[in-house]
Protein backbone atom coordinates (compact mmCIF):
# COMPACT_ATOMS: atom_id res chain seq x y z
CA UNK A 1 0.00 0.00 0.00
CA UNK A 2 1.26 3.98 -0.89
CA UNK A 3 2.57 5.52 2.35
CA UNK A 4 0.23 8.46 3.06
CA UNK A 5 1.52 11.64 3.52
CA UNK A 6 0.43 14.01 6.09
CA UNK A 7 -3.19 16.07 4.91
CA UNK A 8 -0.90 19.64 4.07
CA UNK A 9 1.29 18.03 1.32
CA UNK A 10 -1.36 16.56 -0.43
CA UNK A 11 -3.13 17.55 -3.79
CA UNK A 12 -6.41 17.08 -3.92
CA UNK A 13 -9.18 16.09 -7.00
CA UNK A 14 -13.26 15.80 -7.47
CA UNK A 15 -13.68 12.30 -8.47
CA UNK A 16 -17.40 12.87 -10.79
CA UNK A 17 -18.53 9.11 -10.30
CA UNK A 18 -22.30 7.82 -11.10
CA UNK A 19 -22.69 4.50 -8.96
CA UNK A 20 -25.77 2.68 -7.98
CA UNK A 21 -27.58 4.20 -4.83
CA UNK A 22 -27.38 2.42 -1.42
CA UNK A 23 -23.58 1.18 0.99
CA UNK A 24 -22.51 -1.22 -1.48
CA UNK A 25 -21.38 1.48 -3.93
CA UNK A 26 -19.96 3.40 -1.44
CA UNK A 27 -17.80 0.64 0.01
CA UNK A 28 -16.47 -0.09 -3.48
CA UNK A 29 -15.23 3.38 -3.35
CA UNK A 30 -13.56 3.47 0.09
CA UNK A 31 -11.62 0.04 -0.70
CA UNK A 32 -10.28 1.96 -3.64
CA UNK A 33 -9.52 4.65 -1.62
CA UNK A 34 -8.20 2.90 0.50
CA UNK A 35 -5.82 0.65 -1.91
CA UNK A 36 -4.61 3.65 -3.11
CA UNK A 37 -3.58 5.12 0.06
CA UNK A 38 -5.18 8.41 -0.69
CA UNK A 39 -7.50 10.31 1.98
CA UNK A 40 -11.36 10.35 1.60
CA UNK A 41 -12.66 13.86 1.78
CA UNK A 42 -16.55 14.95 1.22
CA UNK A 43 -19.38 13.03 -1.07
CA UNK A 44 -21.88 14.87 -2.25
CA UNK A 45 -24.45 13.66 -4.47
CA UNK A 46 -24.78 16.06 -7.23
CA UNK A 47 -27.68 14.50 -9.30
CA UNK A 48 -29.89 11.20 -9.75
CA UNK A 49 -29.41 9.26 -13.00
CA UNK A 50 -31.49 6.86 -14.22
CA UNK A 51 -33.19 4.03 -12.46
CA UNK A 52 -31.96 3.74 -9.25
CA UNK A 53 -28.47 5.65 -10.11
CA UNK A 54 -27.04 8.67 -8.32
CA UNK A 55 -23.82 11.19 -9.39
CA UNK A 56 -21.50 11.35 -6.84
CA UNK A 57 -18.79 14.04 -6.29
CA UNK A 58 -15.88 12.39 -4.38
CA UNK A 59 -13.34 14.78 -3.31
CA UNK A 60 -10.07 12.56 -2.41
CA UNK A 61 -6.23 13.88 -1.38
CA UNK A 62 -3.37 11.64 -2.40
CA UNK A 63 0.68 12.38 -2.32
CA UNK A 64 1.58 12.15 -5.99
CA UNK A 65 0.80 11.57 -9.59
CA UNK A 66 1.24 7.89 -9.05
CA UNK A 67 -1.58 8.00 -6.67
CA UNK A 68 -3.55 9.70 -8.87
CA UNK A 69 -3.15 7.43 -11.90
CA UNK A 70 -3.52 4.64 -9.53
CA UNK A 71 -7.06 6.12 -8.55
CA UNK A 72 -8.27 6.96 -11.70
CA UNK A 73 -7.67 3.70 -13.24
CA UNK A 74 -9.28 1.77 -10.73
CA UNK A 75 -12.41 4.07 -10.74
CA UNK A 76 -12.28 3.42 -14.65
CA UNK A 77 -12.28 -0.01 -14.51
CA UNK A 78 -14.56 -0.87 -11.62
CA UNK A 79 -17.81 -3.16 -11.58
CA UNK A 80 -20.65 -0.61 -9.94
CA UNK A 81 -18.93 2.65 -10.24
CA UNK A 82 -18.61 4.80 -13.91
CA UNK A 83 -16.33 6.95 -13.97
CA UNK A 84 -17.76 10.86 -15.03
CA UNK A 85 -14.69 13.35 -15.14
CA UNK A 86 -11.99 14.19 -12.90
CA UNK A 87 -11.91 17.80 -11.47
CA UNK A 88 -9.40 19.94 -10.47
CA UNK A 89 -10.26 21.42 -7.50
CA UNK A 90 -7.96 24.73 -7.63
CA UNK A 91 -9.08 25.21 -10.67
CA UNK A 92 -12.52 24.86 -10.81
CA UNK A 93 -13.04 26.88 -8.16
CA UNK A 94 -11.83 29.84 -10.08
CA UNK A 95 -13.63 29.39 -13.08
CA UNK A 96 -15.07 32.69 -13.60
CA UNK A 97 -12.56 34.18 -11.09
CA UNK A 98 -13.39 34.37 -7.36
CA UNK A 99 -13.67 37.73 -6.58
CA UNK A 100 -16.40 40.28 -8.24
CA UNK A 101 -17.96 43.94 -7.40
CA UNK A 102 -20.54 44.17 -5.39
CA UNK A 103 -23.40 47.07 -4.90
CA UNK A 104 -23.32 48.45 -1.43
CA UNK A 105 -26.93 50.52 -1.95
CA UNK A 106 -30.03 50.04 -3.52
CA UNK A 107 -30.15 50.32 -7.18
CA UNK A 108 -33.69 49.47 -8.05
CA UNK A 109 -35.58 52.69 -9.34
CA UNK A 110 -35.20 55.47 -11.46
CA UNK A 111 -35.15 57.76 -8.04
CA UNK A 112 -32.10 54.90 -6.56
CA UNK A 113 -30.21 55.33 -9.86
CA UNK A 114 -30.76 59.50 -9.59
CA UNK A 115 -29.04 59.08 -6.47
CA UNK A 116 -26.11 56.56 -7.50
CA UNK A 117 -25.60 58.23 -10.62
CA UNK A 118 -26.76 61.66 -12.27
CA UNK A 119 -27.86 64.12 -11.48
CA UNK A 120 -27.02 63.62 -7.92
CA UNK A 121 -23.43 62.23 -8.31
CA UNK A 122 -22.62 66.18 -9.13
CA UNK A 123 -23.12 66.56 -5.29
CA UNK A 124 -20.80 64.69 -4.22
CA UNK A 125 -18.34 65.65 -7.02
CA UNK A 126 -18.50 69.28 -6.09
CA UNK A 127 -17.87 68.33 -2.73
CA UNK A 128 -14.85 66.25 -3.12
CA UNK A 129 -13.63 68.81 -5.86
CA UNK A 130 -13.81 71.53 -2.84
CA UNK A 131 -11.40 69.04 -0.39
CA UNK A 132 -10.09 66.03 -1.94
CA UNK A 133 -10.09 64.28 1.72
CA UNK A 134 -14.09 64.12 1.55
CA UNK A 135 -13.35 61.37 -1.09
CA UNK A 136 -12.92 59.25 2.40
CA UNK A 137 -16.03 60.00 2.96
CA UNK A 138 -18.46 59.91 0.07
CA UNK A 139 -16.38 57.36 -2.17
CA UNK A 140 -15.29 53.85 -1.13
CA UNK A 141 -10.99 54.75 -1.70
CA UNK A 142 -11.10 54.64 2.68
CA UNK A 143 -12.20 50.80 2.17
CA UNK A 144 -10.01 49.85 -1.07
CA UNK A 145 -6.57 48.69 -1.45
CA UNK A 146 -4.78 48.13 -5.05
CA UNK A 147 -2.71 44.65 -5.16
CA UNK A 148 0.24 45.88 -7.58
CA UNK A 149 2.13 43.25 -9.20
CA UNK A 150 4.27 42.72 -12.54
CA UNK A 151 4.46 38.74 -12.15
CA UNK A 152 8.41 38.23 -11.74
CA UNK A 153 8.18 36.70 -8.87
CA UNK A 154 5.13 34.53 -8.37
CA UNK A 155 5.07 32.40 -5.09
CA UNK A 156 7.23 29.50 -6.07
CA UNK A 157 6.92 29.95 -9.92
CA UNK A 158 8.87 32.77 -10.29
CA UNK A 159 8.89 35.17 -13.24
CA UNK A 160 5.51 34.06 -15.16
CA UNK A 161 3.90 37.60 -15.99
CA UNK A 162 1.30 39.59 -14.66
CA UNK A 163 -1.45 37.80 -16.42
CA UNK A 164 -0.19 34.13 -15.51
CA UNK A 165 -0.31 36.04 -11.51
CA UNK A 166 -3.87 37.16 -11.27
CA UNK A 167 -4.96 34.20 -9.54
CA UNK A 168 -2.67 35.14 -6.42
CA UNK A 169 -3.54 38.15 -6.72
CA UNK A 170 -7.44 37.28 -6.98
CA UNK A 171 -6.48 34.73 -3.82
CA UNK A 172 -5.32 38.37 -2.38
CA UNK A 173 -8.15 40.35 -2.66
CA UNK A 174 -10.80 37.40 -1.41
CA UNK A 175 -8.83 37.02 2.11
CA UNK A 176 -8.64 40.70 2.33
CA UNK A 177 -12.30 40.71 1.88
CA UNK A 178 -12.77 37.32 4.13
CA UNK A 179 -11.04 38.96 7.19
CA UNK A 180 -11.01 42.39 7.05
CA UNK A 181 -14.07 43.50 4.86
CA UNK A 182 -11.58 45.45 2.56
CA UNK A 183 -12.06 45.64 -1.06
CA UNK A 184 -9.08 44.81 -2.71
CA UNK A 185 -8.15 45.13 -6.76
CA UNK A 186 -5.49 43.53 -8.91
CA UNK A 187 -3.54 45.74 -10.41
CA UNK A 188 -0.86 43.92 -13.24
CA UNK A 189 1.65 46.05 -14.40
CA UNK A 190 3.49 44.72 -17.65
CA UNK A 191 7.13 45.80 -16.96
CA UNK A 192 9.91 45.25 -15.01
CA UNK A 193 11.81 48.37 -15.01
CA UNK A 194 11.20 50.15 -11.56
CA UNK A 195 10.75 53.19 -13.02
CA UNK A 196 7.68 52.53 -15.11
CA UNK A 197 6.04 50.58 -11.87
CA UNK A 198 6.47 53.48 -9.31
CA UNK A 199 5.14 55.87 -12.70
CA UNK A 200 1.90 53.78 -13.46
CA UNK A 201 0.94 53.30 -9.63
CA UNK A 202 1.71 57.22 -9.29
CA UNK A 203 -1.07 57.95 -11.79
CA UNK A 204 -3.69 55.39 -10.49
CA UNK A 205 -3.20 55.65 -6.35
CA UNK A 206 -5.81 58.25 -6.28
CA UNK A 207 -8.49 55.09 -6.52
CA UNK A 208 -7.62 53.55 -3.76
CA UNK A 209 -6.27 54.15 0.23
CA UNK A 210 -3.77 52.32 -0.02
CA UNK A 211 -1.03 50.28 -1.55
CA UNK A 212 -0.21 46.78 -1.46
CA UNK A 213 3.13 45.53 -3.93
CA UNK A 214 2.63 41.72 -4.03
CA UNK A 215 5.54 39.48 -6.11
CA UNK A 216 7.91 41.83 -7.49
CA UNK A 217 11.09 40.37 -8.36
CA UNK A 218 14.12 41.61 -5.89
CA UNK A 219 16.02 44.10 -6.37
CA UNK A 220 13.17 46.12 -7.67
CA UNK A 221 11.00 45.85 -5.82
CA UNK A 222 12.89 47.59 -2.89
CA UNK A 223 13.83 50.66 -4.78
CA UNK A 224 9.59 50.14 -6.03
CA UNK A 225 8.48 50.47 -2.17
CA UNK A 226 11.02 52.99 -0.97
CA UNK A 227 10.32 55.71 -3.63
CA UNK A 228 5.90 55.32 -3.82
CA UNK A 229 5.64 55.14 -0.12
CA UNK A 230 7.90 58.85 0.31
CA UNK A 231 5.71 59.73 -3.02
CA UNK A 232 1.75 58.64 -2.31
CA UNK A 233 1.60 60.01 1.39
CA UNK A 234 -0.76 56.64 1.61
CA UNK A 235 0.05 53.23 3.09
CA UNK A 236 2.24 50.99 0.81
CA UNK A 237 3.43 47.81 1.59
CA UNK A 238 5.28 45.10 0.13
CA UNK A 239 4.14 41.89 1.49
CA UNK A 240 6.55 39.78 0.48
CA UNK A 241 8.97 42.16 2.49
CA UNK A 242 7.06 42.72 5.37
CA UNK A 243 3.97 40.69 5.75
CA UNK A 244 6.18 37.69 5.81
CA UNK A 245 8.85 39.26 8.34
CA UNK A 246 5.61 40.32 10.43
CA UNK A 247 4.42 36.44 10.79
CA UNK A 248 7.88 35.64 11.39
CA UNK A 249 8.33 37.28 14.46
CA UNK A 250 4.99 36.42 15.41
CA UNK A 251 5.75 33.02 15.62
CA UNK A 252 9.39 33.86 16.98
CA UNK A 253 8.23 35.39 19.99
CA UNK A 254 5.84 32.20 21.36
CA UNK A 255 9.00 30.24 19.76
CA UNK A 256 11.34 31.64 22.53
CA UNK A 257 8.73 31.67 25.16
CA UNK A 258 8.55 28.14 24.35
CA UNK A 259 12.21 27.42 24.43
CA UNK A 260 12.82 29.69 27.38
CA UNK A 261 15.46 32.11 25.33
CA UNK A 262 15.85 35.66 25.40
CA UNK A 263 15.89 37.67 21.72
CA UNK A 264 19.67 39.33 22.78
CA UNK A 265 20.90 35.70 23.49
CA UNK A 266 19.58 34.02 20.11
CA UNK A 267 22.07 33.38 17.37
CA UNK A 268 20.21 33.37 14.22
CA UNK A 269 20.54 32.75 10.47
CA UNK A 270 18.41 33.37 7.27
CA UNK A 271 19.12 31.32 4.19
CA UNK A 272 17.80 33.42 1.41
CA UNK A 273 18.97 37.28 0.39
CA UNK A 274 15.68 38.50 -1.71
CA UNK A 275 12.99 40.79 -0.35
CA UNK A 276 11.81 38.39 2.11
CA UNK A 277 14.96 37.70 3.95
CA UNK A 278 16.43 41.21 3.70
CA UNK A 279 13.26 42.26 5.33
CA UNK A 280 13.38 39.69 8.12
CA UNK A 281 16.64 39.98 8.91
CA UNK A 282 16.12 43.87 9.92
CA UNK A 283 13.18 42.88 11.61
CA UNK A 284 14.80 40.40 13.62
CA UNK A 285 17.54 43.12 14.62
CA UNK A 286 14.89 45.70 15.29
CA UNK A 287 13.56 42.97 17.70
CA UNK A 288 16.66 42.45 19.75
CA UNK A 289 18.82 39.39 18.06
CA UNK A 290 22.62 40.51 18.15
CA UNK A 291 23.74 38.04 15.83
CA UNK A 292 22.17 37.34 12.62
CA UNK A 293 23.26 35.74 9.72
CA UNK A 294 22.30 36.43 6.19
CA UNK A 295 23.18 33.64 3.62
CA UNK A 296 22.89 33.61 0.12
CA UNK A 297 24.09 31.52 -2.94
CA UNK A 298 27.60 32.45 -2.69
CA UNK A 299 28.10 32.20 1.19
CA UNK A 300 27.34 34.18 3.97
CA UNK A 301 27.00 37.96 3.40
CA UNK A 302 29.52 40.18 5.36
CA UNK A 303 30.79 43.84 5.24
CA UNK A 304 33.41 43.59 2.44
CA UNK A 305 32.65 40.76 0.73
CA UNK A 306 32.67 41.50 -2.95
CA UNK A 307 31.28 38.41 -4.88
CA UNK A 308 27.25 38.47 -5.57
CA UNK A 309 26.51 41.61 -3.82
CA UNK A 310 23.89 44.69 -4.68
CA UNK A 311 23.26 47.89 -2.91
CA UNK A 312 21.19 45.96 -0.45
CA UNK A 313 23.20 43.03 0.47
CA UNK A 314 25.99 45.84 1.37
CA UNK A 315 23.43 47.92 3.39
CA UNK A 316 21.67 44.84 5.18
CA UNK A 317 25.94 43.50 5.85
CA UNK A 318 26.39 46.66 7.90
CA UNK A 319 23.84 45.87 10.67
CA UNK A 320 23.96 41.94 10.24
CA UNK A 321 27.36 39.30 11.01
CA UNK A 322 29.47 41.65 13.07
CA UNK A 323 31.62 38.73 14.10
CA UNK A 324 32.06 38.75 9.99
CA UNK A 325 31.07 34.58 9.51
CA UNK A 326 31.87 33.14 6.19
CA UNK A 327 31.48 30.13 4.80
CA UNK A 328 28.33 28.35 3.27
CA UNK A 329 24.94 27.21 4.87
CA UNK A 330 26.67 24.49 6.73
CA UNK A 331 29.01 26.37 8.24
CA UNK A 332 26.89 29.71 9.10
CA UNK A 333 24.08 26.90 10.68
CA UNK A 334 26.74 25.37 13.07
CA UNK A 335 26.16 26.82 16.51
CA UNK A 336 22.95 28.43 16.12
CA UNK A 337 19.94 28.75 18.07
CA UNK A 338 17.29 29.89 15.04
CA UNK A 339 17.32 29.12 11.10
CA UNK A 340 14.75 30.85 8.93
CA UNK A 341 14.98 29.79 5.58
CA UNK A 342 12.86 31.82 2.57
CA UNK A 343 15.16 29.99 -0.19
CA UNK A 344 13.91 26.79 -2.04
CA UNK A 345 12.93 23.26 -1.73
CA UNK A 346 15.62 20.62 0.37
CA UNK A 347 18.78 22.86 1.21
CA UNK A 348 18.78 21.18 4.89
CA UNK A 349 19.88 18.25 5.93
CA UNK A 350 19.10 16.49 9.25
CA UNK A 351 23.18 16.93 10.32
CA UNK A 352 22.36 20.39 9.53
CA UNK A 353 20.41 20.75 12.42
CA UNK A 354 21.70 18.66 14.71
CA UNK A 355 25.28 21.03 14.20
CA UNK A 356 23.47 23.72 15.47
CA UNK A 357 23.01 24.66 19.14
CA UNK A 358 20.61 22.86 21.56
CA UNK A 359 17.10 22.87 21.23
CA UNK A 360 16.69 25.09 18.05
CA UNK A 361 14.06 26.81 16.10
CA UNK A 362 13.56 25.90 12.42
CA UNK A 363 11.45 27.63 9.96
CA UNK A 364 11.24 26.59 6.85
CA UNK A 365 9.02 28.57 4.54
CA UNK A 366 10.21 27.81 1.39
CA UNK A 367 6.91 27.04 -0.91
CA UNK A 368 5.72 24.96 -2.28
CA UNK A 369 8.18 22.75 -0.87
CA UNK A 370 10.06 23.39 1.93
CA UNK A 371 14.49 23.83 3.56
CA UNK A 372 13.53 20.93 5.28
CA UNK A 373 10.23 19.18 6.11
CA UNK A 374 8.87 19.74 9.98
CA UNK A 375 9.18 16.30 10.61
CA UNK A 376 12.75 16.07 9.41
CA UNK A 377 13.68 19.21 11.81
CA UNK A 378 12.15 17.57 14.97
CA UNK A 379 13.46 14.02 13.93
CA UNK A 380 17.18 15.94 14.07
CA UNK A 381 16.12 17.72 18.00
CA UNK A 382 14.56 20.93 16.93
CA UNK A 383 12.39 21.77 19.64
CA UNK A 384 10.16 24.23 17.63
CA UNK A 385 9.77 23.46 13.74
CA UNK A 386 7.40 25.65 11.44
CA UNK A 387 6.81 25.66 7.59
CA UNK A 388 5.04 28.14 4.83
CA UNK A 389 1.57 26.31 5.57
CA UNK A 390 1.84 27.39 8.99
CA UNK A 391 3.28 30.83 8.68
CA UNK A 392 0.93 32.07 6.40
CA UNK A 393 1.22 35.96 5.60
CA UNK A 394 -2.09 36.11 6.35
CA UNK A 395 -2.22 35.79 9.80
CA UNK A 396 -1.01 40.01 9.39
CA UNK A 397 -1.35 41.62 6.35
CA UNK A 398 -5.61 41.88 6.27
CA UNK A 399 -5.02 43.36 10.13
CA UNK A 400 -2.13 45.71 8.73
CA UNK A 401 -4.29 47.19 5.95
CA UNK A 402 -7.70 47.87 8.26
CA UNK A 403 -5.54 49.29 10.98
CA UNK A 404 -4.11 51.71 9.15
CA UNK A 405 -6.71 52.26 6.90
CA UNK A 406 -8.90 53.09 9.67
CA UNK A 407 -6.26 55.11 11.02
CA UNK A 408 -5.63 57.38 7.81
CA UNK A 409 -2.29 56.48 7.82
CA UNK A 410 -0.52 58.55 5.62
CA UNK A 411 2.39 55.27 5.52
CA UNK A 412 4.02 51.92 7.42
CA UNK A 413 5.84 52.22 10.05
CA UNK A 414 7.93 49.97 11.86
CA UNK A 415 6.00 50.57 15.39
CA UNK A 416 2.65 49.51 13.57
CA UNK A 417 4.46 46.46 11.62
CA UNK A 418 5.68 45.59 15.35
CA UNK A 419 2.42 46.14 16.64
CA UNK A 420 0.99 43.72 13.83
CA UNK A 421 3.47 40.87 14.90
CA UNK A 422 2.66 41.19 19.29
CA UNK A 423 -0.96 41.07 18.05
CA UNK A 424 -0.91 37.90 15.82
CA UNK A 425 1.44 36.22 18.53
CA UNK A 426 -0.51 37.30 21.70
CA UNK A 427 -3.98 35.57 19.75
CA UNK A 428 -2.34 32.44 19.31
CA UNK A 429 -3.96 29.78 21.87
CA UNK A 430 -1.98 27.90 24.95
CA UNK A 431 0.63 25.82 23.67
CA UNK A 432 0.06 27.08 20.25
CA UNK A 433 2.87 29.19 18.46
CA UNK A 434 0.17 31.03 16.07
CA UNK A 435 -3.09 31.73 15.79
CA UNK A 436 -6.06 30.20 13.41
CA UNK A 437 -6.30 32.26 10.61
CA UNK A 438 -9.98 31.86 10.37
CA UNK A 439 -10.41 33.18 13.92
CA UNK A 440 -12.48 36.38 13.33
CA UNK A 441 -11.24 38.36 16.68
CA UNK A 442 -7.69 37.73 15.06
CA UNK A 443 -7.63 39.95 12.31
CA UNK A 444 -9.77 42.35 14.91
CA UNK A 445 -7.17 42.46 17.17
CA UNK A 446 -4.10 43.29 14.94
CA UNK A 447 -6.50 45.98 13.22
CA UNK A 448 -7.06 47.85 16.21
CA UNK A 449 -2.99 47.08 17.31
CA UNK A 450 -1.87 48.92 14.28
CA UNK A 451 -4.09 52.10 14.12
CA UNK A 452 -3.51 52.61 18.08
CA UNK A 453 0.20 52.21 17.02
CA UNK A 454 -0.55 55.07 14.50
CA UNK A 455 -2.12 57.05 16.83
CA UNK A 456 0.45 56.74 19.22
CA UNK A 457 2.75 58.17 17.36
CA UNK A 458 0.59 60.95 15.59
Amino acid sequence: MTTVVPFSEHQSRTFRLRTESGHAALAVILTIVNDAGAELGDVKVIASGPGATLVRDVSLHFANSAQLEVLTARFGTSDGVTLVDVLHDALEVRRGGVIETKLRVPLETIADLRRVYTPGVAVACKHIQESPKRAYEFTHIGNKVAIVTNGTAILGLGDIGPLAGLPVMEGKAAIFRRFAGISAEPILIDAKDPETLIEVVERIHLGFGAIQLEDIAAPACFEVEEKLAERLGKPVLHDDQWGTATVVLAGLVNSLRRVGRKPEETRAVILGSGASGIAIARTLVGYGLEDVVLVDRAGAVYRGRTEHMTPVKRDIAEITNRERVSGNLSDAMRGRDLFIGVSAANQVTKEMVRSMAKDPIVFALANPVSEITVGEAYEAGAAVALDGRSMNNALAYPGLFRGALDARATHFTTKMRLAAAYAVASAAKPNELLPDMFDPSLHVAVGQAVARAWQEAT
